[in-house]
């Protein structure tokens, strides 16, 4: 966090400087988000389209897959620059996730920001500022950068420690006013430069506690990122990976970004597997009677289909256009 290298590879050779925290852009600056990021994993590409420049949020409670997932996109993402930082999270987390989640191959494009939990609360404020101001630079320089951060929520608590510390009463289930006015001048810095320029596409983790969604830093990170990917407990107690819980996740830029025909198929498979979700129970006990219900009938035969397609094995890359197709597939409609 404060760029001193944690390799033992000696001192960096710099020739710039930045300041950590950087001038907001002008809104009407920034360039629409108009294309598509491939990040390899079939579930996200097909059914939660990715825009270059987009900001979005990864919702999971602790040990539900989502250092996995998050190392799977750092891998199979289509970026020429990738900026990780951990903040606040396990120090045996860093080099597991450099060498096992990372690799070679991700590590050769990769500027990883490590102030993990033992480090003071000011260092993981200044480390997530500074993975965003590498991030920035490599913007600037025209590059397309994926920024991933674990996590927004360690962020927010090392504020809240700081904000108490110096008499900030607390409001919100013990978080003090500035932590809310922080998330979003962070979240800010990330997304599209101007027309022509790179774009920081962002995935911030957020850690539910005790899978509770109306948690108030998920739901405040909720309303200013770009949408989000829940990850059900539920889902992965069953062995379903990744645990996406497709009901629940939404990309708000996926409309500018795929064609009318993709869209609906996207809403008609969420529309059969939450409908079988839904009646899941009464089918499970033989309650359910075939014929009285289309959709349900319809959602019966294709479930086993439906859920193969939204796993996927961690050594496994589905790029953007494979996941297309295999979409079309299931449904038998043509491209």
């Amino acid at each position: 966090g404060a760029g001193r290298p944690l390799d033992g590879l000696g001192p960096l050779a710099v020739r710039h400087s930045r300041a950590l925290q950087a001038r907001p852009i002008n809104p009407l600056q920034r360039a629409p988000i108009t294309q598509s990021l491939d990040v390899g994993i079939r579930a996200i590409n097909a059914l939660l389209t990715v825009g270059r420049g987009q900001r979005m949020g990864l919702f999971a409670g602790s040990g539900v897959g989502k250092s996995v997932l998050i190392g799977m996109m750092a891998r199979y993402t289509a970026a020429d620059v990738i900026v990780v930082g951990l903040i606040g999270e396990r120090g045996r987390e860093v080099k597991e996730f450099i060498e096992h989640n990372l690799g070679p191959e991700g590590l050769a494009r990769s500027a990883v920001i490590a102030a993990p939990a033992d480090c003071s609360p000011l260092m993981r404020l200044q480390g997530a500022s500074y993975a965003t101001t590498v991030a920035e630079y490599f913007r600037d320089q025209g590059k397309q950068v994926l920024l991933i951060m674990d996590s927004l929520t360690r962020y927010a608590m090392a504020q809240r420690e700081i904000a108490l510390a110096i008499g900030e009463p607390p409001v919100t289930r013990g978080y003090p006013p500035s932590v809310f006015a922080r998330l979003p001048a962070l979240v800010e810095r990330a997304g599209n430069g101007p027309e022509g320029g790179g774009s920081i596409t962002a995935f911030y983790t957020v850690l539910a506690e005790g899978d509770d969604q109306q948690d108030p830093i998920a739901d405040s990170a909720r309303a200013i990122l770009d949408g989000h990917i829940v990850l059900s407990r539920n889902l992965a107690d069953q062995g379903h990976y990744p645990a996406i819980d497709i009901e629940q996740s939404i990309s708000r830029a996926m409309h500018n970004l795929v064609k009318g025909q993709h869209f609906d198929l996207v809403r008609r498979f969420k529309q059969l597997f939450s409908r079988y979700q839904r009646s899941r129970d009464l089918i499970a006990v033989g309650a359910y009677q075939a014929g009285s219900d289309p959709i349900l009938d319809q959602a019966v035969a294709m479930y086993p289909r439906l859920e193969a397609f939204l796993q996927q094995r961690i050594e496994e890359c589905d790029p953007y256009e494979s996941a297309v197709e295999k979409l079309h597939v299931l449904f038998g409609a043509a491209q």
